[in-house]
C-alpha cells in the first residue's frame, strides 16, 4: 500500500492537524515560491524513476515473519538512531536501538577521539553483542552504525583520507570516483562500521556556503555523472539478490544527502531556505539523487534546509510523495542531526511530524531516551499509526538484510592492514594528482627541475591535517598533528622526498627566511579547516584584513625568488593578489593524506620534463571579485575570472583562455565591512572596519593604526610593541587601578554569533607585562564577561602566549550573542599590565578553554 494511501486514511480517520502539515498539505504561514506555493512539491512534475528493489520475495517475507514478532518498543526502536557519547552496551537491553552513529567529534568506547582500528572494532562488536543477545522477550536484531565516512573513512586514525568532493569534482573521473567508494568502504567495514553518510549530492550555487567543498560541483551534469559511481563504490553494482553488497564484501550501505536543495539557501547560509522554484529544485539540485537511487542507494538523508520556508525534515510532498511513491525509493529515509527538531512544533524528544512527512530513522543524538518514550506513547496511542510505524520499520530491516548485518560472519573486521594500505595510499594519490587545477604558469616555470633547490614555505607546507581539511579526524578538522595521520604525506614531506631522490633539495622555512640561494619557493598557504556553517563566510575575499599571506609571497618576489603558489581551499575565492604575486598558481583544493601528489606534478625531471601532467579543470566558476559569490555556468551576466572547465597544463592543449596576460585587477569589489567579520586585530592593526576605542563610563577614546600612544583618564593607557618578530605588531595596555577601564571592539556590523557559538572559539594572543592585582574581564557583546584573571596570573611575566576562550562559554555566561555591536572587551579596575597581538575567532576548539563567569561592575 502506496504509504500517501496510508496517510490519507489516516487523515479521514481523524489525524492531527500536526500530522496533516507533515504530508505537506498544510504548510504554515511562509513565504510563497515563484508558483505561489510554500514549499508543496507536485509529484507528476517530477521525472520518473524507478529505483530497483533492495530485497527479493524471499526477504520480504522473512521481513514480515519478523515484524509479527517485534513488540511495539522494538519497533520504536528501529526508528531511533543515538551517538555514541550518549549511550553504553547495556542501554540497549531497557532501549533496543535500530542504529549508532559516530559524529565528527565522537570517540569510540574507553578510548580517545583519534584512536585507531583497534577501539572501533572493540565499539561495534560491544553493540552488536548486546543487541544479539538471546534473551526473554527481546527479538535479536542487529544495529547499523554509520559514519561520517565523507572522503575516505575520516574518523580513524591510520585511514587513507581522499581529496574532498571539490577536488575530485575537478578530477572529471567517474571510474576514479567509483574506485574511490570501494576504497572507503572497505577500510570501513574493516572498522566494525556499516554505513557511510555519503555521497554528498549537492550542487553548490553561493560559494560562500560552508559545506562548498563537499559538493562536486555547481554543475548537475557533472554531480549526476558521479552520484550512481560512488554509490556503486560504496555498495557494490546493483543485482537483486544484493550478492555484491554486504559488508562481508567490503561494502557499506551509502547515504545520498542531503535531499533536497542544500546547495541552494539564500546568501549561502548552511541550514537556510533554498527559495526556488520547483522547476528549478528538480533541474539542478535533484540532479544526483536518480541515478544514486538507480545505482541502489539504500538511504537518503535529509537536508537540514528548507524549501520555500517549509523545512525539508517536515516535507511530505518531497519525502513521500517524491521520494517514496515518485521514484519507488524502498530503502530507509534517515534525518539530519537533531534536525526534526528544527520542524515547527517539534522538540528534539518529540516530533511526530517527521514521521509522518516520511522520516524513517529519526537521528537523535542526546535526547533518544525521551524521543523513545515519547514515541511508543503515540504509536500506543494511535498519534502515529501502526501502519506508519511497520513501513519505516520494514524499510530499515531490508537495508539490514541487503547489507547483511544478520550474518555473524564479519571476515575483514579488524583488519588493520587494509586502512590505508599501498593500494588505497596509492589512489588517493592519483586522486589528488588529478585534482589539481594550473590557473597560471607565467614564463612555464612549472614544472620544476627534479635536482633544483626549492624553498618550501606557507603555514600548510607541512601540516597533513590543513591539506585534509574539515571532517578529518574531528567534526572541524582542527586540533590535528601530523603524528594522528600515521599513513599519510605532508606537501612539504612529498616535496622533499621527490627532490632528493632526484638530486635536488627541499629546504623547509614556513615563514620563507630562509636563505636566498634557492631556484624556487613553493609556498603553500589556503583555508583553515572547516565544517557545516562554521564554514559560511559573507564575503569571497581571502584573508580580509590581514593578507599575511600575500606579504610572504610579496617577500620572496622582492628577493627575486621565482614564486609557485599551492593554494589550500574548500571553494573558489578572490585571490588576485596572490595571483599577481605569483610566477605559477595551482588550486589544490583539499587533497586529502596524499601530499607527494603535488610533488608528482609540479617537480619533472632532471630536465625540466614533466613527470605528469596537470588533469584538473574547474568544477567551480572562479570569482573576478569577492562579490561573485553567485557565479554559475547559464546564468545572466555570468563573468567569472576563470570559467567552469577551465585549466591549463603542460602539454598545450587545454583550452583555457588567456586572461592574465596582464595584472589582475586587485580591488576587491566588496566594502571591508561585509568582508572581514572574524578578525578584529592582527599584524598592528584594525582591519577596516573595525577598530578600537579606550573606554571609562561615558568617555571614549578612539584608537588608530598609526602606533600612537593613547589613554582614557588616568585608568588606562594603550602603546604599540612588538610582536611575533614584527615591529609594533603588539598593543600594551597598563592599567593604574584609578578606575575601571576597558578597551572594546567595535565599527563593524552588528554580528551573529550565536550561530559560531557550537565550534569556534575566540583566540587571544597576549603577553603578561604586570600581573594583574584583581579581576580581569573579557567579554562579547552584552551581558556577563569570563574572568580571565587565573589564565594570567598562571602565564610567565614578559612571554607571548595564546589562550582561545569557546564562544559557547560566554554564552552559557548570559552573553547575548545573536546582534552584537561590541564582540570584543578587555576590562580591569585593578592594576595590571597587558599585551595583546591577535584578537580574532579561530574553529579549532581543541585546547579551548571555558573560564569563570564573572559580572560586570
Amino acid at each position: 500500500m502506496k504509504l500517501r494511501t496510508i496517510l490519507m486514511a489516516g487523515i479521514a480517520g481523524g489525524l492531527s492537524a500536526t500530522m496533516f502539515f507533515a504530508t505537506g498539505i498544510i504548510a504554515g504561514s511562509v513565504p510563497p515560491g515563484s508558483d505561489g506555493k510554500a514549499g508543496i512539491a507536485d509529484p507528476a512534475r517530477w521525472p520518473m524513476v524507478k529505483a530497483p528493489k533492495l530485497a527479493d520475495a524471499a526477504t520480504e517475507a522473512k521481513i514480515t515473519a519478523l515484524l509479527s514478532r517485534m513488540s511495539v518498543e522494538e519497533k520504536v526502536g528501529q526508528m531511533i538512531q543515538a551517538d555514541l557519547p550518549s549511550i553504553k552496551p547495556s542501554d540497549l537491553r531497557d532501549y533496543p536501538l535500530g542504529s549508532v552513529l559516530a559524529g565528527g567529534d565522537s570517540a569510540p568506547f574507553n578510548a580517545p577521539d583519534r584512536s585507531g582500528i583497534g577501539p572501533w572494532v572493540d565499539t561495534a562488536r560491544a553493540l552488536r553483542a548486546v543487541a544479539l543477545e538471546q534473551r526473554t522477550g527481546h527479538e535479536p536484531i542487529p544495529l547499523i552504525f554509520g559514519i561520517d565516512a565523507v572522503h575516505g573513512n575520516s574518523n580513524v586514525v591510520g585511514a587513507t583520507l581522499f581529496p574532498h568532493n571539490i577536488g575530485l569534482g575537478a578530477a572529471n573521473d567517474p571510474d576514479l570516483i567509483r574506485r574511490i567508494g570501494a576504497a572507503t568502504a572497505l577500510e570501513t567495514a574493516a572498522s566494525g562500521i556499516d554505513w557511510a553518510f555519503a555521497p554528498t549530492l549537492a550542487v553548490p550555487q553561493d560559494d560562500r556556503w560552508g559545506r562548498t567543498y563537499e559538493g562536486y560541483s555547481e554543475d548537475p551534469d557533472l554531480v549526476r555523472r558521479y552520484a550512481g559511481a560512488m554509490v556503486e563504490g560504496l555498495q557494490g553494482a546493483y543485482s537483486p539478490a544484493g550478492s555484491d553488497s554486504a559488508v562481508q564484501k567490503g561494502r557499506v550501505a551509502a547515504s545520498a544527502k542531503h535531499f533536497l536543495g542544500d546547495g541552494g539557501t539564500t546568501n549561502g547560509i548552511d541550514q537556510g531556505d533554498t527559495a526556488v522554484g520547483e522547476e528549478y529544485l528538480i533541474r539542478i539540485h535533484a540532479a544526483g539523487y536518480p541515478p544514486a537511487l538507480q545505482a541502489g542507494a539504500m538511504t537518503v538523508m535529509v537536508s537540514f534546509s528548507s524549501w520555500r520556508g517549509v523545512k525539508m525534515h517536515g516535507n511530505g510532498t518531497l519525502l513521500n510523495g517524491v521520494l517514496k511513491d515518485r521514484w519507488g525509493f524502498d530503502g530507509f529515509v534517515i534525518s539530519d542531526w537533531n534536525g526534526h527538531a528544527q520542524v515547527p512544533g517539534c522538540k528534539e524528544d518529540d516530533c511526530v511530524a517527521s514521521v509522518m512527512a516520511g522520516i524513517d530513522m529519526l537521528m537523535a543524538p542526546y535526547d533518544w531516551k525521551a524521543l523513545f518514550k515519547n514515541m511508543v506513547a503515540q504509536v500506543k496511542a494511535g498519534t502515529i499509526p501502526m501502519a506508519r510505524l511497520d513501513d519505516a520499520v520494514r524499510r530499515i530491516l531490508r537495508v539490514k538484510f541487503r547489507l547483511g548485518l544478520f550474518d555473524a560472519a564479519r571476515p575483514l573486521e579488524g583488519r588493520g592492514e587494509l586502512l590505508g594500505s599501498a593500494d588505497h595510499r596509492a589512489l588517493a594519490r592519483e586522486a589528488a594528482a588529478k585534482s589539481l587545477v594550473l590557473l597560471k604558469n607565467q614564463g612555464n616555470i612549472l614544472p620544476l627541475k627534479a635536482n633544483a633547490r626549492v624553498l618550501v614555505a606557507g603555514s600548510g607546507a607541512n601540516d597533513i591535517g590543513r591539506q585534509s581539511g574539515g571532517w578529518s579526524l574531528s567534526w572541524q578538522g582542527t586540533g590535528n598533528k601530523n603524528s594522528d595521520f600515521p599513513n599519510a604525506q605532508s606537501i612539504y614531506a612529498g616535496l622533499k622526498e621527490t627532490l632528493s631522490a632526484q638530486g635536488g633539495e627541499a629546504i623547509l622555512s614556513v615563514d620563507g627566511s630562509a636563505g636566498d640561494k634557492v631556484d624556487a619557493a613553493i609556498v603553500v598557504f589556503g583555508e583553515m579547516p572547516y565544517a557545516e556553517g562554521q564554514g559560511d563566510i559573507p564575503t569571497l575575499e581571502y584573508q580580509p584584513g590581514d593578507k599575511s599571506d600575500l606579504a610572504l609571497l610579496k617577500n620572496l618576489r622582492a628577493r627575486g625568488i621565482p614564486v609557485v603558489a599551492v593554494f589550500l581551499s574548500g571553494r573558489p575565492l578572490w585571490v588576485n593578489p596572490e595571483i599577481n604575486a605569483s610566477d605559477a598558481f595551482v588550486a589544490a583544493w583539499l587533497p586529502g593524506s596524499e601530499g607527494g601528489a603535488i610533488a608528482d606534478v609540479l617537480i619533472g625531471d632532471r630536465t625540466g620534463k614533466p613527470r605528469r601532467d596537470f588533469k584538473g579543470r574547474l568544477s567551480f566558476s572562479w570569482p573576478a571579485n569577492a562579490a561573485q559569490a553567485v557565479l554559475n555556468k547559464g546564468q545572466a551576466g555570468y563573468a567569472p575570472l576563470f570559467p567552469l572547465g577551465y585549466g591549463l597544463d603542460y602539454a598545450g592543449t587545454s583550452k583555457a583562455a588567456a586572461v592574465l596576460a596582464q595584472p589582475l585587477p586587485e580591488q576587491s569589489g566588496v566594502s571591508p565591512a561585509s568582508a572581514n567579520t572574524d578578525t578584529w586585530f592582527a599584524r598592528g592593526r584594525n582591519p577596516a572596519p573595525w577598530k578600537f576605542t579606550l573606554r571609562q563610563g561615558a568617555v571614549q577614546v578612539p584608537v588608530g593604526n598609526d602606533g600612537s600612544t593613547v589613554a582614557v583618564g588616568e585608568a588606562l593607557s594603550l602603546r604599540p610593541v612588538d610582536a611575533g618578530g614584527l615591529q609594533g605588531a603588539g598593543r600594551a595596555l597598563t592599567w593604574t587601578g584609578k578606575g575601571d577601564a576597558a578597551l572594546t571592539v567595535t565599527g563593524g556590523p552588528v554580528l551573529d554569533l550565536d550561530r559560531l557559538s557550537l565550534g569556534n572559539a575566540l583566540l587571544l594572543d597576549y603577553r603578561v607585562d604586570q600581573a594583574p592585582a584583581g579581576p580581569v574581564r573579557i567579554a562579547i557583546g552584552q551581558g556577563a564577561a569570563l574572568d580571565l584573571t587565573p589564565t594570567l596570573a598562571a602565564s610567565p611575566v614578559g612571554q607571548w602566549r595564546s589562550v582561545k576562550l569557546r564562544l559557547s562559554c560566554f554564552k552559557q555566561a548570559g552573553a547575548q550573542l545573536k546582534a552584537v555591536e561590541t564582540p570584543f572587551t578587555l576590562a580591569s579596575g585593578a592594576p595590571a599590565g597587558l599585551s595583546i597581538a591577535t584578537v580574532r575567532i579561530v574553529s579549532d576548539v581543541s585546547d579551548a578553554i571555558c573560564p569563570a563567569a564573572i559580572m560586570r561592575p
